[in-house]
């Protein structure tokens, strides 16, 4: 590929996809994102421009390769050969390079670059090697935020579902004080049977004495003021009678009366004397009834208290199990409520469901679009993976080979060792040997010198007799 072309992809893709970053800010990235260590330290400028270095941007893609799909650096040089080639050896260097060029044609689309080619990784040019690294750090910057959102989501998700859990644990709770509020233990439902029987008995029967005593109290009424007739009546005979008497002692001062006319009068007063004993007994009788009405009142009056007592008593029951009621609908109320909250909790999970549709449905589509480009590049690497294919055949056969040698270098490693404590014994009985024979030839010395010695006494003893 021309330095031309390469200028005008790169201004094509600046122009219709992602920005072009400068050299410093491309460095700094991958320097603090992908790379780290001493790969990070050596990594600077001049690796890119004037003059990219091979080695450098082909180990930078590696790890590019591994901080995305965790495909180690190691994995790229274990491409099976598959030809019957005579010294497999020589292209053993192109594996790694053959591997990282499929990765990163099958990468590259992702951040819309469609045109990578081995000339990127055997001869990369700087402006190419700069838009290439550019569209990267732009894919990276989009996959970091779009982690930052997936996570925010996972964790409101999982806040969400921590909420939930604990409405459902707090209704099942609230289900369970219901029942046991609303449920009636055995040995009380009993009890609550005879007390409900009593109840309606005490009901009826105070009906009843209400009733009654409705009655009495009327009759009593319809007495007390048949007393307050009599009386009044009562009062204004003594009246008239005071008034007749007052008249009878004038006109006895001021008349002569004849006998006749007396005797009349004294009859007519005898018979109203006699109406009014009359009267006055019958009146007698009718409070003394009047009295034993009171009286039967009375007694009636407390009874209805003792049954007004046992009433109160009810009354304070009746209090309590309305208390319980009560409870029981505030606890169905706090229920609604939370029944509600999941509702809307599940309204959000259903709309979040949607929305993930949505985003899946926009992947599914850009997919598709990306395999059906993928399936023209596809063809030219199936051709690829056919010469593969022969030469790992051949990779096989070389294999079995080395296992072969590996196998003979194993037994001749077993004799070698079996060699050695041969060699061992042998050596330690010629040391021993070595040794005896240093003790002789010590002493032969010895007595080399001392023969020495004499033959050189002798000497002096001619040389002094000559």
């Amino acid at each position: 590929m021309s330095d031309q072309q390469c200028e005008k992809d790169a201004a094509g893709m600046s122009e219709n996809t992602f920005p072009v970053y400068k050299v410093d800010a491309i460095v700094q990235f991958y320097r603090t994102e992908v790379l780290t260590g001493q790969e990070a330290k050596h990594f600077t400028k001049n690796d890119i421009t004037p003059n990219p270095k091979a080695e450098s941007i082909q180990r930078l893609y590696m790890r590019v390769l591994q901080l995305l799909f965790r495909f180690r650096p190691e994995c790229h040089y274990t491409v099976p050969f598959s030809e019957n080639v005579q010294y497999p050896m020589l292209y053993e260097w192109v594996t790694p390079i053959m591997s990282v060029y499929m990765r990163m044609c099958q990468f590259l689309p992702l951040c819309h670059v469609y045109d990578f080619s081995l000339n990127d990784l055997l001869n990369p040019k700087s402006k190419r090697t700069i838009t290439i690294l550019s569209a990267i750090q732009n894919f990276l910057h989009f996959r970091k935020q779009r982690l930052e959102m997936t996570a925010a989501h996972q964790q409101s998700f999982r806040s969400d579902m921590d909420r939930l859990q604990a409405y459902t644990r707090e209704i099942k709770e609230a289900e369970r004080k219901i029942e046991k509020l609303t449920t009636i233990p055995p040995e009380q439902q009993v009890e609550a049977k005879e007390l409900a029987a009593v109840l309606a008995e005490l009901t009826t029967n105070t009906q009843h004495e209400y009733q009654d005593v409705s009655a009495m109290n009327e009759k009593v009424a319809q007495c007390k003021t048949e007393i307050a007739e009599i009386s009044q009546k009562l009062t204004q005979r003594k009246v008239d009678v005071a008034t007749l008497k007052g008249k009878i002692a004038k006109l006895k001062s001021q008349i002569v009366e004849s006998p006749e006319e007396l005797k009349n009068e004294m009859e007519r007063m005898k018979e109203n004397v006699k109406s009014i004993r009359m009267s006055k007994e019958l009146a007698d009788e009718r409070l003394v009834e009047l009295q034993m009405l009171v009286q039967c009142a009375s007694q009636v009056e407390a009874e209805i208290q003792v049954l007004l007592k046992q009433l109160q008593d009810l009354q304070s029951t009746m209090c309590k199990t309305n208390q319980q009621k009560e409870e029981v609908q505030s606890l169905a109320a706090m229920n609604e409520t939370l029944q509600k909250e999941l509702k809307s909790l599940s309204n959000e999970e259903a709309q979040m469901k949607r929305a993930l549709a949505m985003k899946l449905d926009k992947e599914s589509k850009q997919q598709i679009r990306r395999q059906k480009k993928k399936e023209v590049k596809d063809q030219q690497v199936k051709n690829i993976y056919g010469q593969y294919d022969k030469i790992h055949q051949k990779r096989e056969e070389i294999v079995k080979m080395i296992e072969e040698s590996n196998r003979e270098t194993k037994q001749f490693k077993e004799k070698m060792q079996k060699l050695r404590e041969k060699c061992n014994q042998q050596t330690q009985k010629a040391q021993e040997f070595y040794e005896r024979l240093l003790t002789t030839l010590e002493q032969y010395n010895k007595r080399i010198e001392s023969i020495v010695v004499e033959t050189n006494a002798d000497t002096l003893k001619m040389k002094s007799h000559f």
